[in-house]
């Protein structure tokens, strides 16, 4: 079986971290074929002591590893320069793995079909009872929740794999300049794990998903709320504004052409879309104000494009590795 590096990327989450640990600790793959990578990206609560206790404990070998630079895509990336494994296990901190999941993802690559990323089932683990409202509108990609109807996948495109559930030949990763501007904090300045995918899918991998392998995603009660979802829209403009910058490398005039002629006519469809369905208490208002968000994001992001030469330049860049 091939070698392989659980990656967690954690940033002030030690309440929630140790569970993850211990469900990538209890993983029924070969002790002696995988590790756990802790890349701590700048926190300041008591990540490094929690870590330290499982290090002293754990039969699995784990590093702990402090990125400064504040941003998801750093914590990565310097985890995946410094691991020796073939493939690389993306999670996060608020990640509970089945315990057959890394068993169930590995098999995957011995398909072969040229596959260089593997993802899986998310189900969501609710510390809180979800508002109806949310499970109508919102349950699975603004909560990063995956569930598809088919047992196995394998694809020559993103078929929506998340770097909370991401499998990646090392190889492959280097080769292609790793993860893109990611997280920072808690907003989304790129394309993160979607432009990495892209460049894979530029090289001429396969994607797959298989439905046994299966991951939780805690989703605490502030993630249940009208706020958190206009602020994942806001962020997903981001994404979406980077990634189409770089897919068509549009002119200064063509950004600020779409922002009056696209993005804000639906800013306005949308806002108002919501204050009308408020009025009339239907709760369908709470997808148009998302949406209203995103695109109120969406110009503030392109007009960044268009004005800022520097973020252009960052924004076309192909390895993200060595930043």
């Amino acid at each position: 079986m091939r070698s392989v590096s659980i990656v967690i990327p954690t940033f002030n989450r030690a309440g929630l971290l140790g569970q993850t640990i211990e469900s990538c600790i209890n993983q029924t793959y070969p002790r002696d074929k995988f590790e756990i990578i802790i890349a701590d990206n700048n926190s300041g609560d008591n990540t490094k002591e929690l870590v330290q206790k499982y290090i002293e404990i754990s039969d699995i070998p784990i590093r702990y590893i402090f990125e400064p630079r504040q941003g998801a895509h750093f914590a990565r990336n310097t985890a995946s320069k410094q691991s020796e494994s073939e493939i690389l296990y993306f999670t996060d901190d608020d990640m509970i793995a089945e315990k057959n999941m890394l068993v169930n993802i590995e098999k995957i690559f011995d398909l072969n079909y040229n596959i260089a990323v593997v993802g899986g089932k998310v189900l969501p683990k609710w510390e809180f009872e979800p508002p109806e409202w949310l499970l109508k509108y919102f349950k699975n990609g603004a909560l990063s929740l995956i569930e598809k109807s088919e047992k196995l996948i394998i694809a020559a495109y993103d078929i929506g794999i998340y770097s909370c559930h991401q499998a990646i030949r090392r190889d492959v990763l280097i080769d292609c300049g790793g993860f893109n501007p990611d997280i920072i904090k808690d907003k989304l300045i790129g394309n993160g794990e979607t432009g990495l995918n892209i460049k894979i899918l530029n090289k001429g991998y396969n994607f797959a998903y298989t439905d046994d392998a299966v991951t939780y995603h805690v989703i605490h009660k502030s993630r249940m709320t009208q706020k958190y979802l206009n602020s994942r829209f806001s962020n997903q403009a981001n994404c979406d504004s980077f990634t189409n910058f770089r897919k068509r490398e549009l002119s200064r005039k063509l950004l600020i052409k779409n922002i009056f002629t696209s993005h804000f006519p639906n800013f306005l469809n949308q806002y108002f879309s919501s204050i009308a369905k408020m009025f009339t208490k239907d709760d369908i208002w709470r997808y148009y104000r998302v949406y209203a968000h995103y695109y109120m994001q969406r110009m503030i992001a392109d007009f960044k494009l268009a004005l800022n030469q520097e973020w252009r330049d960052y924004s076309l860049k192909y390895n993200y590795l060595d930043d």
